[in-house]
């Protein structure tokens, strides 16, 4: 099981909601969740299948910044 934390900007619940939904087009057996309260505005991925470039380059490409959280 892989785990990844990931640093945004998502400004609300609606666009976390769109990302995750885009992300599970692309990678539908992950769990996918996003802590809005959290500073960092962390978005959480666990899985088998999915892979941190592309997830960022996914996320990227909606106008949200994303980056590994170290």
């Amino acid at each position: 099981m892989l785990i990844e934390i990931f640093k945004t900007d998502v400004a609300n619940e609606l666009q976390a909601n769109e990302i995750r939904e885009l992300l599970l087009q692309r990678f539908p057996f992950s769990k996918i969740n996003f802590d809005l309260h959290d500073c960092d505005k962390v978005l959480r991925l666990e899985g088998e299948d999915f892979i941190t470039d592309e997830v960022i380059v996914l996320v990227t490409n909606t106008g949200v910044e994303c980056s590994l959280l170290d």
